[in-house]
């Protein structure tokens, strides 16, 4: 890698000789303007508004320009006259508790190494050090000509350093938090952590990639090699939240399914849903025997209760013909 600074860490009267490197790189396709007619590059001119001349980089100067419109012209050898203690310093200011530094207030991120096998002994110091304390340094240091706030930290056996944004920087957030009347329930909180849970199973940080940078490479790949353009699906935008407890459901169910599932399978809270409706079914068939039962008995008995009263209404009728013709036989035998 490229050194970008040399110079040392200094705190109290130990010095750390080190070497800075960039410690990410982003990837990317760089695109160029160009004539859409015919891909002509496109290139931008220095004009001065003034006397409508273009100018040469090296009588380009820096300004500042106040409310009533007056320019203050600062030349690169002023700019490099400026005292600058930091210039080739990384001044220690204080250590203090990680947990003290908004991750907010972070920049860019460096590596720093010993500049030299003298440098070894108190770079391995400050590092232990600062492992055992369990803290982090605020320092200054000046890059390309501007001084920056930075915190010094161990990550692995390597000291980094981050340049962060000075306080008045940061920029109040105001009334953008939601108010405190809103509030959720404690089953949206156990459905929400559920979520999360889901989402952090078999989480693989190291195979995350850049899908819109894989397309873009394909496109430009098809435009060199004359193929048809690749097609690829946008994935629709989320609808309102209407139902909450609904999406969560919804979101954990979906985080559920592996990759090539063709059937959903249901998170925790679906199945616990499916168990209590086979519960409840089980429950209501077992509460409607007794009364299937109860039912029968009872048309059962009104069968025989009717079966007995025609019965006893047919043996009635029957005796009391038996004495009719009794008595008319009698008649007729006292009449001869």
């Amino acid at each position: 890698m490229r050194t970008m600074w040399k110079g040392a860490i200094g705190f109290g009267l130990v010095s750390v000789p080190v070497r800075l490197y960039a410690a990410v790189q982003e990837h990317g396709l760089r695109l160029h303007q160009v004539h859409d007619k015919d891909g002509g590059r496109i290139h931008l001119k220095r004009v001065c508004e003034v006397c409508d001349e273009q100018v040469d980089y090296e009588h380009i100067a820096k300004g500042y320009q106040d409310d009533e419109g007056h320019t203050a012209v600062v030349t690169q050898d002023e700019l490099a006259g400026l005292p600058l203690p930091s210039k080739k310093l990384i001044d220690v200011l204080a250590f203090v508790d990680a947990g003290r530094i908004d991750p907010l207030q972070l920049s860019s991120g460096y590596y720093l190494a010993p500049e030299s096998a003298a440098a070894q002994k108190p770079y391995v110091l400050l590092r232990e050090t600062l492992k055992q304390t369990e803290r982090v340094a605020v320092t200054k240091i000046a890059l390309r000509t501007r001084e920056s706030l930075a915190l010094l930290r161990v990550h692995g056996d390597l000291l980094t350093l981050h340049t962060m944004y000075w306080p008045d920087e940061i920029r109040d957030a105001g009334d953008l938090a939601p108010p405190s009347s809103v509030t959720v329930r404690p089953q949206e909180l156990k459905m929400a952590t559920s979520l999360m849970d889901t989402l952090s199973e078999e989480f693989d940080l190291e195979g995350l990639e850049d899908e819109y940078e894989i397309a873009l490479g394909e496109l430009i790949n098809a435009h060199l090699s004359d193929r048809p353009v690749p097609k690829k699906e946008t994935a629709p935008a989320p609808d309102n939240v209407i139902d909450l407890m609904a999406a969560l459901q919804a979101s954990i169910d979906s985080a559920a399914r592996k990759p090539g599932d063709k059937t959903e399978r249901p998170g925790r809270g679906a199945k616990k849903t499916a168990a209590a409706g086979k519960t409840a079914r089980g429950t209501a068939k077992k509460a409607a025997e007794p009364q299937k039962r109860t039912a029968a008995k009872k048309t059962a008995a009104a069968s025989t209760a009717s079966t007995g009263r025609k019965t006893t209404a047919k043996s009635t009728t029957a005796k009391t013909a038996k004495k009719t013709a009794a008595t008319r036989k009698s008649g007729r035998r006292a009449a001869s």
